[in-house]
């Protein structure tokens, strides 16, 4: 897991001067003075601090020429909270890195500088909500253009119970562009949340698996589908061997009429999986033609099991109907040429490396919140650009 982990620094020598009065003012204090112009009141306050280099820094004191009150103005690094902010992000990069809170304050009383698992808490929620601020602005900002989304869902547990949570990426870039939490993974659930990220987005194609449901959102929202690959081949791999066994140990019937047979079946499934693998240019007609020969195979009757030669049927008609969906990496391009493999690799690992990793080292969440807040905090730190660092979040 590739995390940035620059760490905010205390400058005891360097105090930026006020831009805007911080302080509250009204009868119910309901909105800030946002005086502008100050006058230096204190040069030097003591400000006892909680890190691992400095115990105390000097502050100043301004007065406000509108509201006529007095606020301090402290070092880089150190605001009014005792920790400073080099200390807060180191809390939070242990927790990140499989420590628990009860892990981070231990650590950190070992280095002299103690704070409750409670505070350490605090601190990671605090980084977390910081983080899923920064993400919904970057979104409706400084993110531009996502040709192609890729989507995907996990599961945790929260109190015992299972939690969905959905993940959005951007296939070019790697980008994790969002988790959510969905309350199942519906066509309609799942259509509300695609459709609000893919308001300012631009998003021209939607990559996925294969479930039904999100074909059905691609479709209502007039977006084009790429279906992954690596889950249709090892989904394709299990269906062959799956009618394979059952045509060479105990094989259905023949339908009556059908002029098929249990040869012409088993050399069927291995075209098909063939067809699937290769994705050769002349497979939808292909795939066509072994639909067409499975169309006579009768369905089940009530409470019977499906016969293979139906299940070939209904194998044969999916493949055939949804195959633009699976090459459409072949002849899509991006606005600057970018191509697609095919897969949503990207996706599968912001899951693995965002949410799984972090989760494997825990007994589950106590909240849904915290669910997103620390997907979101190691997803924004994940980035691995200019600006994606700890120091944004504390």
């Amino acid at each position: 897991m590739h995390l940035s982990v620059r760490l905010p620094k205390v400058e005891p020598d360097s105090i930026p001067a006020p831009v805007t009065c911080p302080l509250r003012v009204g009868k119910r204090k309901s909105r800030l003075c946002a005086g502008r112009h100050f006058k230096l009141h204190q040069v030097k306050c003591d400000k006892p601090l909680r890190d691992l280099r400095h115990a105390h820094v000097d502050a100043q004191r301004y007065r406000c020429l509108k509201c006529q009150r007095t606020f301090r103005v402290y070092p880089s690094g150190v605001s009014a909270a005792q920790q400073s902010n080099a200390l807060k992000a180191l809390s939070v990069l242990l927790y990140v890195l499989g420590l628990s809170y009860q892990g981070v304050s231990d650590l950190l009383d070992a280095l002299g500088q103690p704070i409750s698992k409670t505070t350490a808490y605090h601190n990671v929620q605090a980084a977390g909500a910081q983080a899923i601020a920064l993400r919904q602005a970057w979104l409706k900002g400084s993110c531009g253009t996502v040709q192609a989304l890729g989507i995907d869902f996990t599961h945790v547990k929260r109190l015992g119970q299972d939690v969905i949570v959905a993940v959005a990426t951007s296939i070019l870039t790697g980008a994790a562009l969002d988790f959510d939490i969905i309350d199942d993974e519906s066509a309609q659930t799942i259509q509300v949340w695609v459709r609000d990220l893919c308001q300012n987005l631009q998003v021209e194609v939607l990559v996925t698996d294969d479930a039904d449901a999100l074909k059905t959102v691609a479709d209502e929202l007039g977006l084009d589908q790429q279906i992954c690959r690596a889950h249709v081949n090892r989904n394709i791999h299990d269906a062959v061997g799956s009618l394979g066994s059952k045509a060479l140990e105990q094989p259905d019937p023949v339908p009556p009429g059908s002029g098929l047979s249990v040869d012409q079946f088993i050399a069927d499934l291995q075209q098909l999986e063939e067809l699937i693998k290769a994705l050769p240019h002349d497979g939808q007609p292909q795939l066509d033609v072994l639909a067409e020969r499975y169309q006579t195979a009768p369905p089940p009757k009530p409470k019977a099991k499906a016969s293979m030669w139906y299940r070939m049927r209904l194998l044969t008609l999916d493949w055939s109907e949804n195959w633009s969906r699976l090459v459409r990496f072949q002849a899509w391009r991006g606005a600057q040429g970018e191509k697609l493999d095919g897969t949503n690799n990207v996706t599968e690992q912001i899951i693995g490396q965002r949410v799984k990793e972090r989760y494997r080292t825990m007994r589950g969440y106590k909240r849904k919140a915290s669910i997103l807040r620390v997907s979101s905090l190691i997803g924004w730190i994940g980035m691995q650009a200019p600006g994606y660092s700890l120091g944004e979040l504390v």
